[in-house]
């Protein structure tokens, strides 16, 4: 990655930290999703929880993909954004009664139900709304997607999906409501996947199970398979590693699809992980016993996966092309799991060098968060732009607050005080009262 002048910009107006988000890769990422998808008649939904911020999901919905969403404000958020109600899907092992019915209100595409618990709320929703719920149960395979063990979602163990031993007690129950159209299957093994054969033994399993619909005179609509196709990190240039055409193809070859029987993906990391930098300055180079540490303006609280999934990101120096020095890259935060990584290997650093920390567009400013009372990063982008990241917009308190008992801490100062506390509300940079006993 080489230092333009809108990164230079950002850090000569000393909003350090920013994430950087490359338009021209996002668009020739879409590009290439779009025609490889398009050869077999594929339909993509964008895992919106991947980065929700506007100025992407404007751009993707413009290249005609649908929505995976996993909350009511991620549905609110994909239909401000230009998706269209009839490609979104909702998923999650906890919906509330308010999400469901805000999905079936706007007429999704389908609901990816997980238990047999969950159906029964959703019949009765429907029942009392006058509709029918189209719902794809969504199976735990029980597959090992061999990727790190907080994001594997197919394993048995795993809270998702529902056991296929008990798909046919659910099957049973489903002809006693009268709201749920069962409309299709839902599969979601894990993420960050790179070993693609892992999806070789999802189609297998697939495969079985629609022949043992059939037997049943069940016929799907759809068959939804997820997504979890990862990315390089080690090296987010190089564009054919885990290529998306290698994977459409793969389900061409291996999946059985009946006729006139649609296949749904739900990817995000794929399509927005490379195309994002977080971009952070130097703070200084403090001395260490055996490794110096480059200290940072950046830190887990804009970007937690190091810490979280002791992931690996490709750090780079744009402002030095000295020899090169063994270091470890740290950020201020007080937690010792703030550090972006270890025995990096960079030219000799400097304060005020201007540090890129690599493919943070998928899971990166969207898990940030305002521990140690930080502040928000805002994005810049490679058309010049820059947006900051506004919770209103983001978080519409018309469906999931009540105006009226939420305050804002500007709000809370001009009161009288009162025997109770403020405690963080549910919505970013709201405070809610609550009196102690």
């Amino acid at each position: 990655m080489k230092l333009n002048e809108h990164i230079v910009k950002g850090i000569e107006k000393d909003i350090s930290p920013f994430y950087y988000y490359d338009l021209k890769v996002l668009e020739e990422t879409l590009m290439t999703v779009k025609n490889e998808s398009s050869k077999y008649n594929y339909k993509v939904h964008y895992a919106v929880k991947a980065n929700f911020n506007p100025k992407i999901m404007r751009l993707i919905s413009n290249y005609g993909f649908g929505a995976d969403c996993v909350s009511g404000n991620e549905i609110i958020h994909a239909l401000k954004m230009g998706f269209s109600s009839n490609d979104i899907v909702l998923a999650g092992v906890g919906k509330t009664d308010r999400e469901i019915r805000l999905a079936l209100e706007n007429n999704i595409f389908c609901l990816n139900v997980e238990s047999l618990e969950e159906l029964k709320i959703i019949n009765n929703i429907a029942l009392d709304m006058g509709k029918f719920a189209p719902v794809a149960l969504r199976l735990n395979p029980n597959i090992n997607a061999k990727t790190h063990h907080y994001i594997t979602t197919g394993l048995s163990e795993n809270k998702f999906g529902i056991p296929l031993t008990m798909l046919d007690n659910i099957l049973d129950e489903i002809q006693t409501m009268d709201n749920i159209y069962l409309k299709g299957l839902h599969f979601h093994i894990g993420s960050q996947i790179t070993d693609l054969t892992v999806y070789e033994d999802l189609c297998k399993q697939v495969n079985e199970i629609q022949i043992d619909l059939e037997k049943r005179n069940i016929n799907l609509d759809h068959i939804n398979v997820g997504g979890g196709l990862g990315i390089n990190y080690n090296n987010p240039d190089d564009s054919e590693a885990y290529n998306v055409s290698n994977y459409f193809a793969l389900f061409d070859k291996y999946l059985d699809k009946r006729p006139n029987q649609s296949l749904h993906f739900e990817i995000g990391r794929s399509i927005v992980g490379t195309c994002g930098s977080l971009i952070t300055k130097v703070l200084f180079v403090k001395k260490g016993i055996q490794t110096d540490f480059v200290v940072v303006d950046a830190g887990m609280t804009e970007l937690i996966r190091p810490a979280l999934y002791q992931s690996y990101h490709q750090i780079n120096n744009l402002s030095s092309l000295d020899e090169s020095c063994r270091y470890h890259v740290v950020g201020p935060i007080c937690e010792s799991s703030d550090c972006f990584g270890k025995n990096i290997i960079l030219p000799k650093t400097r304060r005020g060098d201007i540090i890129a920390i690599r493919s943070a567009g998928a899971y990166g400013q969207v898990m940030s968060s305002r521990y140690n009372l930080r502040s928000t990063a805002p994005a810049l982008y490679s058309d010049g732009t820059k947006v900051g990241f506004d919770d209103k917009q983001l978080f519409p308190d018309s469906i999931f607050t009540d105006k009226d008992h939420f305050l804002t801490p500007a709000r809370a100062a001009r009161m009288k005080p009162t025997a109770g506390v403020w405690l963080a509300s549910r919505v970013p940079g709201s405070w809610i009262q609550a009196d102690l006993c």
